[in-house]
């Protein structure tokens, strides 16, 4: 997200975090001239926490107690109820996210909610309506303070899941394929990781664009859900060669590629560009291979990065181009393009696809499955806590349960048999 990080007393953390699962803090919501939220009573906050660099468990559940906000001009208090997970997240976990302020910080970029106060100067917010938020860090708590001119109206159809889905993904899909390669009718695009959130993201907005051909790269197993999605050339990278794959159905290559992975594919990908051309790189997921930072995944992915003269772009009349949304500082740009997803979404033309939904308390499996590439579109954070749920009877204490019936119905005609017998003896 660009811009000044939001200021808000809520998303400052501890000195010292405590090791236990769930921690309880304890936080002064701030002073100065700033109006006060009505009421005196204390706020719970249940937040995720990064409390170092490494593996799932330096992410801890933490709840705070905290003074009421006192909101800045401008500013809202909004209650989340989902949150985004991100493959920067993996990133900022392993210390391998340079936007994201050193531990302990609350993380999470993108939420939804409900507004539960407006500062002085808000016009067009207000109590109880339902917006998608945006942060640099931060939004992985239940109650968070951002500016307003962050937050966009939820439409009535759209579930908070969907909402807190739908900013990540989607701009960044959208900025690369409108603003930078100026996606046109009868262009073909390659999208690595197609079931992922941004390759969902970017296959439904090549929809909106008159005969668009789409390879995506994923693993079997989302072949199938990737093709209902409008790939029509989907390749396993896991048992075949993509390269020689896309030269079969198409020898000239392809005008777009979208690259996350970076290293060796970064180059197999300029090398499948046609002329006038565009290869867009906007991420390095290779690089992430284990739980911790892997010095020599990063190495190796440095060592096969595409490297070339300007002579050599001239000489192929081809293009390469970077994206990364973090460092988007274009506000007006940022803003307008939420407008136009929204409004693509009203128009059915787009819908986020949840893949899961997973509690805080939950975070490491909902890290895990993004991780190892099982998720098949966005995996989603719930701030509410996750209900108990009865343990399901096993077939031995059925069983038990069963034998202790009979036992009772034996025992109970054995005592009215002898009964029977003293009746019939008197």
């Amino acid at each position: 997200m660009s811009g000044e990080e939001a200021p808000t007393q809520l998303q400052e953390e501890p000195e010292q975090v405590k090791g236990a699962a769930v921690d309880v803090q304890q936080e002064s919501g701030g002073s100065g001239s700033s109006s006060p939220v009505a009421g005196d009573a204390p706020l719970s906050c249940r937040a995720l926490v990064l409390t170092g660099y490494g593996g799932y468990d330096k992410i801890k559940l933490q709840v705070k107690e905290l003074q009421q906000p006192r909101l800045k001009p401008r500013e809202l208090l909004v209650r989340v109820r989902a949150c985004g997970l991100n493959f920067a997240e993996l990133l900022g976990r392993q210390g391998m996210y340079e936007l994201l302020p050193s531990p302990p910080v609350t993380m999470g970029m993108e939420g939804s909610g409900v507004v539960e106060a407006v500062g002085e100067d808000v016009k067009d917010r207000k109590v109880g309506d339902r917006v998608i938020a945006m942060s640099r860090s931060g939004m992985w708590q239940e109650l968070v303070v951002v500016p307003s001119d962050r937050t966009f109206p939820i439409p009535d159809e759209m579930s908070f899941e969907e909402a807190a889905a739908l900013p990540i993904n989607y701009m960044t899909a959208y900025l690369m394929l409108f603003e930078m390669a100026n996606l046109r009718p009868g262009k073909s695009v390659l999208i690595h990781m197609a079931a992922g959130g941004v390759g969902i993201a970017a296959t439904q907005l090549c929809q909106t664009v008159q005969d668009v051909t789409i390879f995506g790269t994923a693993s079997a197993s989302k072949h199938e859900t990737i093709v209902q999605g409008g790939v029509a050339h989907p390749i396993d990278y896991r048992t075949k060669d993509y390269v020689a794959e896309i030269r079969k159905i198409s020898p000239k290559g392809v005008d777009i590629v979208l690259d996350p992975l970076g290293g060796s594919d970064t180059q197999k990908g300029f090398g499948l560009l046609k002329p006038m051309g565009m290869l867009i790189v906007f991420g390095a997921a290779n690089c992430v291979t284990g739980q911790k930072k892997n010095f020599l995944a990063m190495a190796k992915t440095w060592y096969h990065q595409l490297s070339l003269s300007t002579f050599k772009l001239m000489q192929t009349n081809k293009a390469i181009a970077g994206f990364h949304l973090g460092h988007v500082t274009n506000d007006e740009l940022l803003s307008s393009t939420m407008s136009k997803l929204l409004d693509l979404y009203k128009q059915g033309k787009i819908k986020p696809h949840i893949d899961s939904s997973f509690h805080f308390e939950e975070v490491a499996e909902a890290m895990k499955r993004m991780h190892e590439r099982q998720n098949i579109g966005k995996v989603i954070l719930l701030p509410d806590p996750k209900k108990r749920e009865e343990k399901p009877k096993s077939e031995e204490s059925e069983a038990g349960e069963q034998v202790e019936k009979n036992e009772a119905a034996v025992s109970e005609k054995e005592e009215e048999a002898t009964e029977e017998v003293k009746a019939g003896d008197d």
